[in-house]
Formats: structure tokens, C-alpha cells, sequence
């Protein structure tokens, strides 16, 4: 559980819109572009989420593609920690580490510059939303193959009925998952 207090959970909530049948018929799609267009929410949420990595120790953020960009990298100003891209394949140049994995439809694969992460570096995931967890899942299998120990994953969002929690515990090997909001 985070310090995140109930005042700031609700103005997180509050400026979080549920936009039904997007992308597709029976989705309830959470668009936080309100909350990232309202300064004090979001220096809300980049201010809670520094919190957590300065807590666990992170010394790097690794922010999934693409909204997980938007959040992470002010948190890695705000925390003074470096910040590193996890993209789709294909999206970043030289060299890279590839990590395939599993989605509802199919199948979809991520890449890290493995040269921007140290054996000794401690990595906090940051992303929007946790909802099957694949992503996040791959992303840990990443950190960890280019020899970075895992400080944590931090969410905004967990869509708690998805059972993501659940998909990512055995990958976090006892490290900290956190959600500021779960649904």
C-alpha cells in the first residue's frame, strides 16, 4: 500500500473518463488525458509515483510504451533518476534486447537498449494501467535479462478484474507491486 492519501486517489479518480465501447464493442476504455491536461493531478500522480521509487530504491525508471512514457518520465526528473524507453519492436535503433509474449488475440513483442541498464541498477516499471499484465511480465523478463535487479512496478491503474496482479507475482520475485487505483 502506498501513502498515497484518499484525497489524492479521488482527485486521480476524478479526472480519470471512462469512454465505453472503445476500441471495441464492450470495452470500457479509462482515457487519463483529462488527468495528464489538469496540472495538480498530474503533479499529483508524478509526485506519489516518485515517492515509490525513492521508497524502494529504484536508480532507474523503465516506462512501457506508450502512455507509460507520459507518466514515467517526469517521475524520473521529479525522483532524479535516469528513465528508459521500453518500446515495440522495431522502434529503437542498434542494438536491443527482444521479449515476446502473449496477448488475448495473439501475440506482440517489446525492446530495451540493453547497454542503458547496470548490474547494479534497480528498475521500478511504470505504466497507466495494469490489466492482464503481459506487458509488464515481458518487461521484468527484460530488466532482468539485461542484468538489472527489479525495485518494483508501479501503476496508476489496476483493472483488478483482469487478474493481472496474479499474472505478475511470480515474475516480481517478492518485489513491490503498486497501484494508486485499483477498479
Amino acid at each position: 500500500m502506498t501513502s498515497t492519501t484518499e484525497s489524492t486517489r479521488e482527485l486521480l479518480l476524478s479526472r480519470i473518463r471512462d469512454v465505453a465501447d472503445y476500441p471495441k464493442p464492450g470495452v470500457v476504455f479509462k482515457d487519463i488525458t483529462p488527468l495528464l491536461a489538469d496540472p495538480v493531478a498530474f503533479t499529483a500522480l508524478t509526485d506519489a509515483l516518485a515517492e515509490l521509487c525513492v521508497r524502494h530504491g529504484a536508480t532507474k525508471i523503465v516506462g512501457l510504451e506508450a502512455r507509460g512514457f507520459i507518466l514515467a518520465a517526469p517521475v524520473a526528473v521529479r525522483a532524479g533518476i535516469g528513465f528508459v524507453p521500453v518500446r515495440k519492436a522495431g522502434k529503437l535503433p542498434g542494438a536491443t534486447l527482444a521479449q515476446a509474449y502473449e496477448l488475448e488475440y495473439g501475440s506482440a513483442e517489446i525492446e530495451i537498449h540493453a547497454e542503458d541498464l547496470d548490474p547494479e541498477d534497480r528498475i521500478m516499471v511504470i505504466d497507466d494501467v495494469l490489466a492482464t499484465g503481459g506487458t509488464a511480465e515481458a518487461s521484468l523478463e527484460l530488466i532482468r535479462r539485461a542484468g538489472a535487479q527489479v525495485a518494483g512496478v508501479a501503476v496508476l491503474m489496476e483493472l483488478g478484474f483482469l487478474a493481472g496482479r496474479a499474472r505478475l507475482e511470480p515474475g516480481l520475485r517478492g518485489a513491490p507491486l503498486e497501484a494508486l487505483i485499483t477498479v
